[in-house]
């Protein structure tokens, strides 16, 4: 290992994933503001999205979130494709018979 270029300010963190509020420790030099009792003991407190705890990938367990109704969006947004298509395709198999 290059001496001198990995950080010497180490400490204990608390991460808590706010998704499901799982909290753990360990060390880290991530700045933070915030803190977090744990124990008796305070952290300092790094915020997470998503962790090994909520990923779908290590939980095995899929979310489904529709945003303000995207699928339906999508499909209106594509039903006058649709429409357009099924007439093109009786055209050509009305060309085709004559």
């Amino acid at each position: 290992m290059k001496k001198g270029i990995h950080p010497e300010n180490y400490r204990l963190v608390a991460f808590k994933d706010m998704s499901n509020e799982d909290v753990f420790i360990t060390k880290s030099t991530a700045e933070t503001k915030e803190t977090l009792t744990v124990d008796g003991v305070e952290y300092p407190l790094v915020k997470l999205e998503i962790s090994r705890t909520s990923h779908p990938f290590y939980t095995g367990k899929s979310k489904l979130i529709d945003t303000a109704g995207r699928i339906d969006k999508f499909k209106s947004k594509y039903k006058k494709f649709k429409k357009e298509d099924a007439k093109a395709t009786e055209a050509d198999a009305k060309s085709e018979e004559k």
